[in-house]
């Protein structure tokens, strides 16, 4: 269980996160228990990152309710399993469904979510984004929507929150492991034999050098700017007024994200399913959407990339990093 465990935290390691750092702290603590040995109930997993139910789609009368809950991933993989996450490409199977349905007049986002893996996230979005004028969709962070979270929810036509509910978290980050002194004190020596400049640039085996943490800053800085890009073209503002006023990574609570301009107003979930669920609420929601996109066009944007293109990932090894994190499709059997 440990070898697995161990390559589970590598898997982790340089690996780029748009989510809550305290979250993936949380998890990463429950990971470092279990490569120790420590037996873990399905409560005591509970106890430490929530409830790993998840919770399926609804119709309540003509509204779709999809559930947005817990750590993002593009595939089902340990996390998931572990904090009854979503994955992007299920919520979006969801979502096409959803809108295809001749019985659904509108669609809820339910999003509770600390935001999570980078990739597919864009992808997501552009299919939220691009749902704009079918149906009305409208996303509720209840009670968050943070970092990737927030990232899809921004593209609906409107974007609420509940009263104690918190949005945003924009931002990108990766944690970086140096194992080189912990290998020298168990007597262990790696050579790094390589092609390629970049290659394997910042391995956990060598001590990170100021070349190879430049090369990891440059990949993360293009994924925050494709998150800060999305979400501008979402909130129909400029890229600077996301960078400068969106909290600048912090998540804000309900009030301070209203006057921000980052949701559109403040309501519990069960009142947007009933305004949704009239002819009146929908026209509402489609104005909302309509004036937010006459903005956005009369502010000047930068070009996103196409849906499937992702920005290169250069020394985080994406490749790799997908094929370790998709292994952990099953979860872990004791």
């Amino acid at each position: 269980m440990s070898d697995r465990y161990a390559h589970i935290v590598r898997a982790v390691t340089e690996h780029p996160w748009a989510i809550v750092p305290s979250v993936l702290d949380t998890i990463m603590g429950v990971l470092q228990l279990r490569l120790e040995g420590h037996e873990l109930s399905a409560d005591d997993i509970q106890a430490r990152v929530g409830d790993p139910k998840r919770p399926e789609p609804a119709r309540v009368g003509n509204v779709a309710v999809l559930p947005l809950h817990g750590v993002m991933a593009q595939r089902m993989n340990l996390f998931t399993e572990i904090s009854g996450g979503v994955s992007t490409e299920v919520f979006g199977q969801q979502l096409r469904a959803a809108l295809a349905d001749p019985e659904v007049a509108a669609v809820v986002i339910d999003i509770d979510s600390p935001g999570g893996s980078v990739f597919g996230v864009e992808e997501l979005a552009q299919m939220v984004y691009a749902a704009r004028g079918d149906k009305p969709i409208v996303a509720v962070a209840d009670s968050l929507a943070g970092s990737a979270a927030y990232w899809v929810a921004a593209q609906a036509d409107q974007l609420v929150v509940t009263p104690s509910g918190q949005v945003g978290s924009i931002g990108v980050f990766i944690v970086h492991a140096d194992r080189s002194k912990a290998a020298e004190v168990a007597g262990v020596k790696h050579t790094l034999i390589k092609a390629g400049k970049n290659k394997a640039a910042g391995h956990e085996c060598v001590p990170l050098t100021e070349e190879a943490q430049a090369v990891i800053q440059e990949a993360i800085d293009e994924y925050y700017d494709l998150f800060v890009r999305a979400v501008a073209r979402g909130r129909g503002v400029s890229a600077a007024t996301v960078r400068a006023g969106y909290g600048e990574g912090a998540a804000l609570p309900a009030r301070s994200a209203l006057a921000a301009g980052m949701v559109d107003r403040i309501e519990i979930l069960s009142d947007v399913v009933t305004r949704l669920s009239s002819p009146q609420g929908r026209r509402a929601a489609r104005t909302q959407a309509a004036a937010t996109d006459l903005v956005g066009r009369a502010t000047p944007q930068e070009p996103l990339p196409a849906t499937g293109q992702e920005p290169s990932l250069a020394s985080l090894d994406a490749a790799r990093l997908r094929i370790e994190l998709d292994s952990l499709v099953t979860p872990v059997k004791e």
